[in-house]
């Protein structure tokens, strides 16, 4: 790793993906049984090795065409610094109520500790009341850290730390914070929501699948089961104070279940500066869930409305996003079904130039008509497809295991850096 600052910023979902933060899957993934893969935020547990050679498609196009960081590279060097260390782990054992084993952990090795800290620290069983304890894990293994979009955004130059509305993933953002908040290697304003959280307070979730950057004015937040209202009130005061101006966030209300409404992204995403992904039914047709215009003038809520959905919205922006259907126009069957499997969740490489699972045939087929070219992850990272020279297209990974984790390719990766749109 060379020495120089990455500056983050990212000011839009669609300009090219200069720096990019993953987690390959490993052997946390395979930690977990049917009986816990609920518990664990999984529709089903995974083939690790099938999951790794899916995974090896994202990471193998990313690396091609920007920066890659991996977390675990990044939380070794972190733990090489002994106050880093003790400071991380200290807040870890706290949270977790761990304290037990924090001078077993002290005495790991950098290596050996961020294995620990990703795949799970088995229970040590001393006493009776840990053996009457039905968990195996005194730290649980971070099962869902390869969606790294989720415990951090990068919002222009912040990053805010997110506050995951399960247990199972507070560790995530924990060390996301602890990695960024070591100024060595990278530039960003740090916006920790966990410090939002007032006594008694426990809705004040916020997840980074919910966040879509439209441009520097304009954002769009989902409002379900894992980003609350008060977040979002919170998020506007912290990124809106001291600002002159006029900002714009459009609020999205999200069903609670089915589980793959967890995120905004799951039904709408951004592909290029005309035109989004939409799950159909969710988006534009009626339903009981509202579209909510939220106006910002110098830093103060001026107005909220509502919105006859997010397309309308943005048109009253002058954003004019023309409507691709996850799914195909033709039968909600293949909607739901292919939705289901993160049809609309699509991450963005560069206008027009964006990265979706293969399995999703009626979505593509739409792609296709819109002018997308369709092609290989691996004819891209073999040299036989020139993203560079296409104008629009869809890079394909294969998807049998990787989506039984609940997320597609906008899910597993979080941009630190992308170029201005235009230039």
């Amino acid at each position: 790793m060379n020495n120089q600052k990455t500056v983050l910023n990212v000011q839009s979902e669609i300009g090219k993906l200069e720096a990019v933060l993953l987690h390959y899957p490993g052997a946390e993934v395979e930690n977990m049984t049917p009986k816990n893969a609920q518990r664990a935020l999984y529709s089903d547990i995974l083939n690790l090795s099938i999951a790794q050679k899916e995974y090896e498609q994202l990471y193998g196009v990313l690396k091609k065409h920007s920066q890659v960081f991996e977390v675990r590279n990044l939380l070794t060097k972190l733990l090489e610094d002994t106050v880093q260390k003790e400071l991380l782990l200290r807040k870890i054992c706290v949270t977790e109520n761990a304290m037990r084993y924090f001078d077993y952990l002290m005495e790991q090795s950098p290596k050996e500790l961020t294995g620990v800290l990703i795949e799970g620290l088995p229970t040590k069983v001393d006493s009776l009341t840990e053996f009457l304890k039905d968990d195996f894990y005194a730290l649980l293994p971070l099962y869902n850290f390869y969606f790294t979009r989720d415990p951090s955004v990068t919002i222009g130059n912040n990053l805010l730390i997110c506050n995951m509305a399960n247990k199972v993933r507070v560790r995530e953002s924990i060390i996301i914070n602890a990695i960024f908040s070591n100024t060595k290697y990278f530039d960003a304003n740090i916006i920790d929501s966990g410090n939002f959280v007032g006594d008694g307070v426990s809705e004040m979730n916020i997840e980074g699948g919910d966040v879509l950057i439209v441009n520097k004015d304009v954002m769009i937040i989902g409002n379900g089961s894992r980003t609350s209202s008060q977040a979002v009130d919170l998020l506007i005061q912290n990124l809106c104070k001291n600002q002159t101006g006029r900002k714009h966030i459009i609020v999205q209300q999200l069903p609670h279940s089915p589980e793959s409404f967890i995120h905004l992204d799951m039904v709408f995403t951004l592909l290029d500066t005309n035109t989004a992904m939409v799950y159909k039914p969710l988006i534009l047709e009626n339903t009981p869930y509202k579209t909510v215009h939220i106006e910002i003038e110098n830093g103060k809520v001026s107005k909220i409305s509502t919105a006859t959905n997010i397309l309308a919205a943005l048109k009253k922006l002058g954003i004019d996003i023309k409507p691709i259907i996850c799914g195909g126009n033709a039968d909600e069957w293949d909607q739901e079904r292919e939705q289901w499997h993160s049809g609309a969740n699509f991450l963005s490489i560069a206008p027009g130039k964006v990265m979706s699972y293969a399995r999703n045939v009626h979505t593509l087929e739409e792609l296709n008509k819109n002018g997308f070219e369709i092609t290989s992850a691996w004819d891209v990272i073999n040299d036989k497809y020139d993203v560079a020279k296409a104008k629009k297209c869809v890079i394909t990974i294969d998807g049998s295991e990787l989506p039984r984790g609940g997320g597609g390719a906008r899910c597993m990766t979080m941009p630190l850096r992308r170029s201005d749109v235009g230039s």
